[in-house]
């Protein structure tokens, strides 16, 4: 058996125009969101930060569900919430990059219109990149590259992992660095790739996004936030009042600030209770996320917490199979199919090793910027708006569950959790 690795951002898809037509972003929307609540409450220690990328992690595993075959691809279908129907899942993906491009492109025109009486100054950066790292000389099947390079974008550079994995791997970690402006480094440690590899599938993805109503860096002040729940540390909390999305729910508030263009926006899921964050994760549910998209708008005075980190790379093989996941590991031995991708053999076939994903993510006064990648490995074996006389107050001081949400689709692009914004 040879293994193949998963390195995923968010993967440029380029779908043919009737299917994409035809599907929509709904699919991909909820299969994305869906999967990421899931792994979410799988990772990470609950009274750590968090980030992942549940958009990025989803466009890598379906470029490698294009490659699977029999009971894998019937367990990937399942467990990746794709539909009855899976090959239409690349067609949706495909549109929804196409509506992050468009979102793009939107904002450069806001910006080009507001400068003028003083608005924001700077557009959103979206930059997505996809690219396959075959072994040289394997054998994949010209139907699945092609299918990859159409749907995804997605370039084939072969190295050889045979006589020096550690220089392919230094290779990757490169090109997803330069993907994500330096800011994702080292993300396949070493060992991650090794003379049995055979493809190492790699998705890159960076985002600089600003308010559309930035903060005032004079109103940022020293204020109290609960670590973890506890004790009241000082740490600096930006102030505004401004009109954003609001909901009283039961047991927590959600407020939404957008971003230029008010096609991107930042969701922050604040429980009432200052220890409520774990009942809080394990009521949130897929149709809340969606529900996001369309919240009515409320005056708000927002204290927010400023928060940058980088959390260490997270191998998710072991998440991914307590989700049902198994079949695609070789669990059990002989089980991988993946014969769309290259020719199965009883002692030549492909599997899953591993799925690495790591995260950069800073929000500030000017607004936020985030990254993502994940690469997945393989071997071979052998509204309406209301105007009230007061601002409600809103305090965030202590942990809470945010997301970086594309709200035509509503798709998370980032979601996460902050116990700690030091």
């Amino acid at each position: 058996m040879f293994t193949f690795r998963i390195l995923a951002g968010l993967i440029i898809a380029l779908a043919f125009p009737s299917l994409a037509t035809a599907t929509g972003f709904d699919l991909a929307a909820n299969a994305t969101n869906q999967l990421g609540l899931e792994l979410y409450r799988e990772c990470g220690a609950p009274a750590e930060n968090l980030c992942l990328s549940p958009y990025s992690i989803q466009s890598a595993l379906a470029m490698t569900f294009a490659g699977a075959d029999g009971e894998t691809r019937a367990e990937m279908m399942r467990v990746l919430h794709y539909p009855g129907d899976g090959d239409i899942i690349h067609a949706s993906f495909s549109s929804l990059q196409k509506s992050l491009e468009e979102m793009t492109k939107k904002s450069n025109e806001v910006v080009q219109r507001s400068k003028e009486a003083g608005g924001p100054s700077e557009p959103i950066t979206l930059a997505v990149a996809n690219r396959l790292f075959p072994q040289t000389g394997y054998g994949f099947r010209n139907s699945f590259c092609a299918l990859i390079a159409k749907f995804y974008g997605g370039a084939f550079e072969p190295l050889d992992f045979r006589r020096n994995p550690e220089v392919a791997r230094q290779h990757i970690n490169k090109w997803i660095a330069e993907r994500t402006r330096e800011r994702i480094r080292d993300l396949i440690p070493p060992n991650g790739v090794d003379a049995t590899t055979r493809l190492v599938l790699a998705n890159a993805v960076y985002l600089k996004a600003p308010w559309q109503s930035e903060f005032s860096d004079g109103l940022t002040k020293a204020g109290p936030f609960h670590v973890r729940g506890g004790t009241p540390v000082d740490v600096p909390i930006m102030r505004q009042q401004e009109h954003f999305g609001y909901a009283n729910k039961s047991g927590f508030t959600v407020v939404a600030l957008p971003y230029v263009g008010s096609e991107l926006q930042f969701l922050i899921f604040l429980p009432n209770d200052v220890k409520g964050l774990d009942a809080l994760e394990s009521k949130m549910a897929p149709e809340t996320l969606m529900q996001c998209a369309h919240l009515e708008q409320q005056l708000v005075e927002l204290y927010l917490p400023k928060f940058k980190f980088e959390p260490p790379t997270i191998p998710l093989a072991a998440k991914l199979r307590a989700l049902g996941l198994k079949s695609m590991f070789d669990e059990p031995t002989g089980s991988a199919n993946f014969d769309k991708m290259a020719p199965r053999k009883p002692d030549d076939y492909l599997a899953v090793s591993e799925v690495f994903h790591k995260t950069f993510i800073a929000v500030d006064e000017k607004g936020t910027e985030a990254a993502a990648a994940t690469p997945v490995a393989m071997l071979a074996m052998t509204g309406m708006v209301r105007n009230p006389p007061k601002p409600v107050v809103i305090r965030v001081d202590h942990p809470f569950l945010y997301a970086v949400q594309h709200i035509p689709s509503g798709t998370c692009l980032f979601i996460g959790r902050v116990t700690d914004p030091r």
